[in-house]
């Protein structure tokens, strides 16, 4: 009879995302502070779904011997993956289009969780999103690279989750 091992991949794909989520917040807030790109309200919104995203996935990382809890939190991420994609193109298709993007619904999520007062270096809002859409990394704007990221982990997860 066949013994199958169980797959690494679930924890390594929760430890990989967990680094580069953060690692994503890290290269936005080093834009922001040090070379002036000012964040709007999806973008702030889509940083804390990549904290929320890092965490998460750190979580399911560190709960190795718990194959359930570990299906729990690549379901969550994955869960968070499409809110995350789904605030990035709307920022690039709709937002972006806009003079003004206040008191949408990113705006009144960040007010509503008071993340300004709790971490304003973080998630202060600095810009409308026709000011951000300006801003561009490797010729592409901030969400597009934020999306593909989205994409990215979310199809890492779907794959986890099918793995013993």
């Amino acid at each position: 009879m066949f013994v199958s091992s169980p797959s690494r991949l679930p924890g390594l794909a929760l430890l990989g995302m967990a680094v580069a989520s953060f690692a994503a917040v890290g290269v936005a807030l080093v834009a922001q502070h040090q070379f002036g790109v000012k964040p709007c309200p999806w973008c702030v919104l889509q940083r804390g779904i990549f904290l929320l995203i890092g965490a998460f996935a750190l979580l399911g990382w560190l709960l190795r011997g718990t194959r359930g809890l570990r299906q729990a939190a690549l379901v969550l991420v994955l869960t968070l993956c499409a809110a995350g994609l789904t605030a990035a193109v709307f920022q690039h298709e709709v937002a972006s289009q806009t003079a003004t993007c206040a008191m949408g619904l990113a705006d009144r999520i960040v007010m509503a969780l008071n993340l300004e007062e709790l971490w304003p270096a973080v998630f202060m809002i600095t810009a409308n999103c026709a000011e951000a859409a300006a801003y561009r990394l490797l010729g592409l704007p901030y969400e597009v690279w934020s999306g593909l990221l989205f994409a990215g982990f979310a199809a890492l997860s779907a794959v986890a989750l099918g793995k013993r």
